[in-house]
């Protein structure tokens, strides 16, 4: 496994991810729900809860995994090392969250319905969210929405401020970010079909019945579904699934959009670059090196999700003045 000394997560962070995060902070409201968020947001409860409710995964204590997740930590370049916790759950889910003191907790889902490569696959995305700065916005996001649930109860003052709008981009930011999870997994584990195959057993894979379960006719899937987008009414339609008018908002793409994203990413320059140890380094300070040239385009993407925001929040007033 290759391993990725001092890479900065602009080297393999999803533009998407990218412009979904500014037009998150450039709504109104914002600043001031992420500041009262932060005053709120404890990670000791949290961790306290970790130690006392699923088992800390270390040297002595499921140490083939610990194992796998040190590797993960070392290729990806991060330090301090973060916690890793065991949860007792059938459900194959994982989750990374934390600010000062990031973690990564794994369902023994996982453990029971993945092989060791694709656990490994699991842990290098999870990764690939403390490494971007994900988990602080995960858990703003994860805030605004018991804010907004909470209405007309104690909302630390920002229920006002939590509009649709905002709801809506705290989600399409989470959906694109996790394409850039998935760009880590891919370089820790730089086998493709390895990823894929993580994915598709955390969708609906079974243990019973795994021999009859097949990535490629996952791929198959894959390819019909962005076949759909070539009629404009099916891409309202995707629209409006992701943006909750049929249930509830989705946190994460389709599984079968991760892997059109990941096949296309696979066979690009950019990943055959830093495969080669061409990429971009984390700047002494700390700060994010972006190039200049690459803002013109990066506002008009931005600009294009303000709009969408923008006919989300009419959809919704119209749906609310037809009831």
């Amino acid at each position: 496994m290759a391993t990725y000394t001092g890479i900065s997560s602009e080297a393999f962070r999803h533009p998407l991810d990218r412009q979904a995060e500014q037009a998150l902070r450039s709504l109104p409201g914002f600043d001031l729900v992420a500041r009262k968020l932060m005053e709120f947001i404890y990670e000791r409860p949290q961790l306290i809860y970790l130690m006392g409710n699923t088992i800390q995964v270390g040297p002595r204590q499921y140490s083939t995994i610990y194992q796998i997740f040190r590797e993960c930590v070392r290729d990806l370049d991060i330090y301090p090392e973060p916690a890793l916790f065991l949860s007792q759950n059938p459900q194959a889910d994982s989750y990374a969250l934390g600010q000062e003191h990031p973690y990564i907790v794994i369902n023994t889902g996982i453990l029971d319905l993945l092989n060791e490569a694709e656990i490994r696959a699991v842990l290098a995305h999870e990764l690939g969210h403390i490494k971007c700065g994900h988990t602080i916005l995960i858990q703003m996001a994860m805030g605004a929405m018991s804010a907004a649930s909470a209405l007309g109860r104690f909302t630390f003052g920002i229920g006002n401020f939590v509009t649709p709008a905002l709801i809506y981009a705290f989600f399409e930011w989470r959906r694109k970010a996790e394409l850039s999870a998935d760009r880590a997994a891919l370089l820790l584990v730089d086998d493709l079909n390895t990823v894929m195959s993580s994915i598709m057993k955390t969708t609906g894979g079974s243990i019973k019945y795994a021999n009859e379960c097949s990535l490629q006719e996952l791929i198959r899937q894959s390819e019909n579904y962005q076949v759909l987008d070539e009629d404009e009414l099916n891409q309202v339609y995707k629209f409006l699934v992701y943006s909750g008018s049929q249930s509830e908002m989705l946190s994460h793409p389709f599984p079968v959009e991760r892997l059109h994203y990941l096949q296309e990413w696979a066979v690009s320059t950019e990943y055959q670059q830093i495969k080669q140890g061409n990429y971009m380094r984390s700047p002494a300070s700390g700060a994010v090196d972006v190039k200049a040239t690459e803002n013109a385009a990066r506002n008009e993407e931005i600009e294009k999700l303000r709009q969408k925001i923008a006919q989300l929040q009419r959809e919704i007033d119209r749906m609310k003045k037809s009831d």
